[in-house]
């Protein structure tokens, strides 16, 4: 009888590569509502000193 080759190794890596994708994913995120909400600072300073 044959014994399951053990994977668990793969399956930790898996999960660990997963979390830091969606980290990084979650990391964009913010950096570009961050930018987003500058460049929203910026047009209104902008928009304001035109007048």
């Amino acid at each position: 009888m044959e014994t399951a080759i053990n994977t668990d190794g793969y399956m930790a890596a898996g999960y660990i590569v997963a979390f830091l994708v969606m980290g990084l994913y979650v990391l964009s995120l913010y950096l570009r509502r961050r930018n987003l909400e500058r460049d929203l600072e910026t047009y209104e300073t902008l928009k304001t000193e035109g007048k």
